[in-house]
Order: C-alpha cells, then structure tokens, then sequence
C-alpha cells in the first residue's frame, strides 16, 4: 500500500509548486497560504476550497493534473475566520489582492458551504462565475452542533480532533480510501487549536444558503453513492436548491473522492470548466492549450461510460 506523503506525485507537487503566504487584513496573524500554478495571464482561475480537516496540499493531484492541461488553479487553506462575513470580506480581499475579478470556486464539505455563501455575499457585483461542490451543503443546521457551536473556542485541541474524526470513514474501505483517510488525518494533525475551532464554528454556526441569490451561477454538484459525512436529506437539499445543476455521481470515494477517485473528480472538473472555453473571457484554461484538452475530456468521458456499461 502506498502512502500519499511519500508518493511520487505528491512528491513533484511538494518541489515544484512553491507554498505562497498571503496577509490581506489588518491583523496579521490572518495568514491566507495558497499554491497558485498554470498559466498566470488566465484572470478566470479555479479556486479550491478544503473541508474542516484539510489544508491546500489536500487537492495537489486537482493541480498536478489541471494544470497540466492548461489551467491556472489555486488551491488555498483559510486562516482563522469565526464568522462568516469576516470571512467573505478576508476572501474578497484575498482576490482583490490576487487582481481576480471572477473566480470559478471548487467546495469540499465546509469549503463548499463557504463558497456557496461567498457567492451569495458577493451577489450584487458577483466575483463568483462558478462553482463545483463536493460533498456539500446549504444548511449547518444538519450537523445539530449549534448549541456548541460558540464553545469550541474554549476546546482543547485533542477534543476538536475527536469530533472531526468522528465523522471519518468507519469499517473495511479500499486501499485508496484508506490512505486517502490516512493522509487527511496527518493534514487534521497539522492544524492547530484555534485553526480547528474557528473552522467547526464556520461549520456550525447558525446559517444556511440563500438560493435566489446565486441562481444564475452554473454549478455542479459532486457527490457520492457510497458512505460519506453528508446524509441523504443533505444531499436531496442541495438538489433541490439547485435544480438546474449538473449532477455528477461516484459510485465510490467515501469523504475524499478528489484524493482517492482523482481521475474521475478531474475529469468531471474539466467537464464543468468547458462551458467556459469559448469565446468568454471567464475560461480557466489557456486558450492554446483548448483543441488538446477537449480530445483527452471527450476521450476520458467515452472510456468511463464505457466502464460503466461493463458495470451494468
């Protein structure tokens, strides 16, 4: 079995993709730290957003093989925010700084939730021109942890480790998903307490999505058939919130597909980005590098089409 942390892949990420720290507030331990690769002209990127547990490292194989198509990707860790308009604010500066004017968004479980209220924060001069949630919601009212929502400030360390790994994959899971929980866990330890806090409390302060807001963002939900974090009801909300999404399924990947089903969450990334392509300024790819993607997407989409008709 091979560990992620000493993979070859994640290896190349570690020693080509340098760790930038950005400080956009007035206070300066609001440390933004960001890996942003591929080509620097494109004003329209992709930015990803981790869950409670992960860091910007979580997504290095989204990097790895987007940028290798042509695209400018960022993925980022938040600093400690412990609301959710403080926020908004530290992100829209966060961009202003990065001179972003419109972003496309990717939300795992908390980050999808901050980019969806992001978007709607924005909505009058939106910054946001699309999103892909993975494994998200629209509702914190799911995780009925309201009424400790305000004291995990006051909680050690250790405690708020326990209640994030609480909702970690229990049982038999494959190899892939078992080290894609390994290499989570090991980003969990690498957060301190209030970075812990401060991100439960994101999670699980009183608040829920305004869909009118944002309906006229093109969005794509990712999710997956097999045992994840989410319930049923939270996944069967954010359909119905978004009726027009594009819908894309994982027969497997358990809390992490973007580490341990990479291919399939890659290819579904590109899928959504090319609406964009052409004749927008909004595309995340260099245009010169388009003709060639297009084969390989329409060639990855037939091959897994394919898979699954074998399947049925």
């Amino acid at each position: 079995m091979e560990e992620i942390k000493v993979s070859p892949d994640y290896n190349w990420f570690r020693s080509t993709v340098p760790l930038k720290r950005i400080i956009v507030d007035d206070d300066d331990s609001k440390v933004w730290s960001l890996y942003d690769a591929g080509p620097k002209s494109i004003r329209c990127p992709i930015i990803f957003l981790p869950p409670v547990s992960g860091t910007a490292e979580v997504f290095f194989q989204q990097v790895l093989a987007l940028t290798g198509w042509g695209y400018r990707v960022i993925s980022l860790q938040y600093p400690v925010y412990w609301d959710l308009m403080e926020f908004c604010d530290g992100f829209r500066k966060l961009l202003d700084h990065l001179q972003l004017d419109k972003v496309h968004l990717f939300g795992a479980s908390l980050g999808g939730f901050l980019a969806q209220k992001f978007a709607e924060c924005t909505h009058k001069s939106p910054r946001v021109h699309s999103l892909i949630l993975c494994n998200s919601f629209s509702d914190t009212s799911i995780f009925n942890q309201m009424w400790t929502a305000n004291s995990f400030w006051l909680m050690p360390a250790f405690m708020l480790k326990k209640i994030v790994l609480g909702n970690f994959a229990k049982g038999p899971v494959d190899p892939k998903m078992a080290d894609a929980i390994d290499f989570m866990v090991d980003r969990l330890e690498s957060l301190n307490q209030s970075e812990l806090a401060s991100r439960l409390t994101l999670n699980c302060q009183n608040s829920y999505v305004e869909p009118h807001k944002i309906k006229d963002v093109a969005v794509t939900i990712i999710d997956v058939f097999d045992q994840s974090a989410l319930s049923l009801e939270a996944k069967e909300e954010m359909y119905k919130l978004y009726p027009n999404a594009r819908r894309a399924h994982l027969k497997t990947g358990g809390n992490f597909p973007y580490l341990c089903r990479s291919a399939e969450v890659n290819l579904y990334i590109q899928i959504h980005l090319r609406q964009f392509h052409h004749g927008t300024r909004y595309a995340a790819i260099s245009p010169a590098m388009v003709s060639a993607e297009e084969l390989q997407v329409q060639e990855s989409h037939l091959s897994s089409q394919q898979d699954s008709d074998d399947d049925q």
